[in-house]
């Protein structure tokens, strides 16, 4: 294993201190009880409008740490690599961030997270905090795995970061921004593939194999099982795969709105994103399409796996508004 990197064990929290050390006009750390976790809040708390709370397993950075700011979220709960935060973690996020307008929680579907989180959510409302919550499940490569029960959520939930959190800087209550965060995960859909595997630093391994000249298609964020492992394939084949895979399952008429996400998994070269990019555009204006909105980079990656996925998500006048909308965060910028 070669990762530049002091003890495994600390590695959650040193990333951590790194990340608000550089942004300390966007986030401050959050004390915890347990080691090997961490919180990232807002540095300048929110009032009299609904928070924010989403995160999961770290190594997949810029998540969800990086959406934390003004017009996204108000806190992120770092578990350890590849693993849910604890409950107890997650209620002390809810508790640093709450508002007298409540707390929405952004789950990503698996089946640690749901239950941390929605255990968090009943210590919250025991002591009188109002939460509720959306859990993302964009990924149509699956419908179930080990990990979950239904769709697994991937990289397609900064889009319901960047909506749900405009709705909630725009100052709509607790249930009409859960609404429109039900409305993202409805019109979003992600595929993703693999061409490495990586590796978690308590295991000091990869996860699994690949052959130089192979890769998986539809392979989960923490390295779960896809639907086919092949042969290396040209990118405009490639992207022709995963869209006709997401456009069967959502489909597009002629003169539909949408935007998408061209996501890296941490190995792979902007240079290569770009040119996946160009042919989904291609793809998916020759499907009737309008894409009115495209951003290209690494927004929720397996630590460093060479590989990309394709988030499309159909729009509608208010979605529009909500991701035009302001944000301002370390890893997303909308001016």
């Amino acid at each position: 294993m070669k990762k530049i990197i002091n003890d495994p064990k600390s590695i959650v929290n040193e990333m951590a201190q790194g990340i608000c050390l550089a942004y300390p006009q966007y986030v401050t750390q959050v004390a915890l009880p347990e080691k090997g976790q961490a919180i990232i809040a807002r540095s300048k708390k929110k009032t009299g409008k609904v928070a924010l709370v989403s995160g999961g397993g770290s190594g997949h950075e810029p998540s969800h740490a990086g959406y934390v700011g003004e017009g996204m979220l108000d806190a992120a709960v770092c578990g350890a690599v590849f693993t849910s935060p604890t409950p107890d973690a997650v209620f002390e996020a809810i508790k640093a961030v709450k508002t007298d307008k409540g707390v929405l929680l952004v789950i990503k579907n698996y089946t640690g997270d749901v239950m941390n989180f929605e255990m968090a959510m009943e210590l919250a409302e025991a002591e009188g905090i109002k939460t509720a919550k959306v859990i993302t499940c964009d990924d149509v490569a699956v419908m179930n795995s080990t990990y979950t029960v239904g769709r697994r959520g991937i990289a397609g939930t900064v889009f319901v970061h960047k909506i749900a959190g405009a709705a909630a800087e725009a100052g709509l209550d607790l249930a009409a921004v859960q609404k429109i965060g039900e409305k993202v995960i409805a019109n979003t859909r992600s595929m993703g593939i693999a061409l490495t595997p990586c590796i978690v630093p308590e295991a000091g391994k990869p996860g699994f194999t690949l052959a130089d000249d192979e890769l998986e298609i539809g392979l989960g964020i923490h390295g779960e099982p896809g639907v086919v492992r092949g042969k290396i394939k040209k990118a405009d084949e490639l992207t022709a795969e995963i869209l006709a895979k997401i456009l069967a399952d959502n489909p597009i008429k002629q003169g539909d709105e949408v935007a998408l996400l061209v996501n890296g998994l941490g190995g792979t070269p902007l240079m290569e994103l770009f040119v996946i990019n160009r042919a989904a555009h291609e793809i998916l204006k020759g499907n009737g399409a309008k894409v009115l909105w495209t951003n290209v980079g690494n927004y929720m990656t397996a630590i460093e796996m060479a590989g990309f996925s394709l988030s499309v998500l159909k729009l509608d006048a208010e979605l529009k508004k909500f991701l035009d909308a302001k944000a301002d965060t370390p890893a997303f910028k909308v001016v």
